[in-house]
């Protein structure tokens, strides 16, 4: 039985992480259920003249914080910022804007723009992830945009998604489509440059936003970019052990690559003496623990940091305004696998179904953890050292470092481990500023660049659409207090409370409660496993976690 289910998440995982996609595979093979439409009772607005009275506000731009501040917002897009005070003393009544048809006091809340998925796959049928249950995590963490890299619910599907959410018939973020070439069309496999253009021109017909481009051969994938290029649509890759020897990032970039996923392809750029990585003699890709075991020890065989090769290549990759998108969190169980597995929220938010999917199997991708030592962690750890050396100083060197998390394998979970990946990025050296606009701007200009357009989401500022996080914590003093399971603290009377969450997402100008849309997710737990109960005969045992 267990062999049998594990057989549909291994050609999931390959897909929908790292591979690229058969002509025609994401289409009719899969039973994700779309979003449910939305409720009367879900989110509030959007209102003439919304006015958020007393904010401390985090702009995106890397500015500090200011306020108190009122934000003034008509129908979906901010009117107007204006400062009210200085902190410490009354509000000067004088100074407020007025007329609002509603008010929300945020008094010692604070204020951030919404924040953006680089990397976010919408769940799957493998999964058992409806989209209501992605939605709802994301949009409860403060993610109001997600670039969907193929989510192997197939594109129609996708773009369906997406008009959907830009009319908010659905609770969910805004969707750019990244597609896999190949996906969705009859054209055949794409083995030609000639193919290539035309997949990307059928691509471009039915409205999507980019590619997902994974190991192509050099001349196809020059194809695919300068095509997707002509068209005004953005690339991204993860560029696979299994073609990365005749196309690094470096040559990628060069290509015209918008921006990389996770680090595949970066070390290899950095090769000084070698020019492939050193792989064991039994080395075998399609063994999950052969492939991320010597993942695990790649980074040591790249030049060393600040070393003449580093830095060439960071320099050459700077000046072709490349895109890091590290991910960060998606591989952070490789360095304590327990930590990932026990962390605190599978208890109450993790589907069963999604539970099942994260365990060890040798047939499934992502989950490698057939014999996995503490020599493994250790190197691991050692791998996160230097390339999150090279993604802070690329940061510092004025190159974009943005945020994907790349959730529903691995033990991360959609929403909660998109935080993780700020805390993470703070661990490589971000002050937390730094961070918040990787979230936000970094993500706005990325997504808007191949459209030429200038951004419309992303920082604080009027005219820009009303995508906004509120939380009563100080985000910048300890990103903890994100997370929807909240922050634990001790009281000056000696009593642990549980502070933090988000309080309220505001996307399109409608405010939603992000305490609520959790209890929503609880819900959809809850029930997944109460079925699970009655088809195990009444036994009464409870699904894992």
């Amino acid at each position: 039985m267990r062999r049998l289910r594990r057989c549909v998440p291994v050609v999931l995982g390959l897909v929908a992480l790292f591979g690229a996609v058969g002509a025609g595979f994401a289409q009719g093979r899969r039973g994700v259920e779309p979003g449910p439409d939305r409720r009367p009772d879900e989110g509030e607005g959007p209102f003439q003249r919304l006015i958020l009275r007393g904010a401390t506000i985090v702009d995106g731009t890397g500015a500090p914080p200011q306020g108190p501040v009122d934000i003034v917002i008509e129908g979906n897009r901010i009117r107007e910022i204006r400062s009210v005070g200085a902190p410490g003393l009354a509000i000067d009544e004088n100074r407020r804007p007025k007329g609002a048809t509603r008010e929300i006091d945020v008094h010692g809340m604070y204020v951030l723009p919404g924040f953006v998925d680089l990397h976010g796959h919408t769940g799957g049928a493998a999964q058992g992830t409806p989209a209501e249950y992605v939605y709802k995590l994301w949009m409860a963490h403060g993610v109001t945009t997600v670039r969907d890299p193929g989510s192997g619910n197939g594109v129609d599907w996708t773009l369906r998604e997406r008009e959907r959410s830009a009319r908010n018939a659905i609770v969910a973020p805004r969707i750019f489509v990244y597609v896999r070439p190949g996906a969705g069309w009859d054209g055949g496999p794409i083995d030609s440059p000639e193919q290539a253009r035309e997949y990307v021109r059928w691509a471009a017909k039915k409205g999507v936003d980019g590619f997902k481009l994974g190991s192509y051969d050099p001349e196809i994938m020059a194809a695919l970019i300068d095509e997707a290029k002509k068209h005004g649509l953005g690339t991204q890759a993860h560029l696979a052990q299994t073609g990365v020897a005749r196309m690094n990032a470096l040559d990628a970039a060069r290509l015209g690559l918008g921006s990389l996923e996770h680090w595949y392809g970066l070390p290899e750029a950095l090769f000084a003496d070698r020019t492939v990585q050193d792989y064991p003699p039994d080395y075998n890709y399609n063994n999950e623990y052969h492939r991320f075991g010597a993942a695990g020890r790649l980074w040591k065989q790249a030049a060393p940091p600040y070393s003449e090769k580093w830095n060439a290549v960071m320099n050459e990759l700077l000046e072709l305004d490349f895109v890091l998108d590290p991910t960060l969190t998606i591989y952070e169980a490789s360095r304590d696998v327990m930590r990932a597995r026990r962390a605190e929220w599978h208890d109450t938010y993790t589907l069963p179904s999604l539970w099942r999917f994260y365990q060890p199997s040798r047939d499934a991708h992502g989950s490698y953890w057939f014999d996995w030592t503490t020599a493994d962690e250790i190197a691991w750890k050692e791998n996160y050292r230097l390339w999150m050396t090279f993604v802070n100083e690329y940061k510092n060197r004025g190159g974009r470092v943005c945020t994907g998390s790349d959730s529903g394998f691995i033990y991360k979970l959609y929403g909660f481990d998109y935080i993780r990946e700020l805390e993470l990025l703070q661990e490589a050296g971000f002050h937390p500023l730094e961070v918040v606009r990787s979230a936000t701007l970094c993500g706005a200009e990325t997504l808007h660049k191949p459209k030429g357009k200038p951004i419309e989401f992303g920082v604080l500022r009027p005219g820009m659409l009303a995508d906004l996080v509120v939380v009563e914590e100080n985000p910048l003093q300890n990103f903890k207090v994100l997370y929807g399971t909240g922050h634990l603290r001790v009281t000056m009377e000696n009593e642990i409370v549980r502070v933090g969450g988000v309080k309220y997402t505001i996307k399109d100008g409608i405010v939603y409660d992000a305490r609520r849309l959790l209890a929503d997710v609880a819900r959809i737990v809850e029930e997944a496993r109460g079925r699970e109960r009655v088809a195990a005969d009444g036994s009464g045992a409870a699904a894992r976690p």
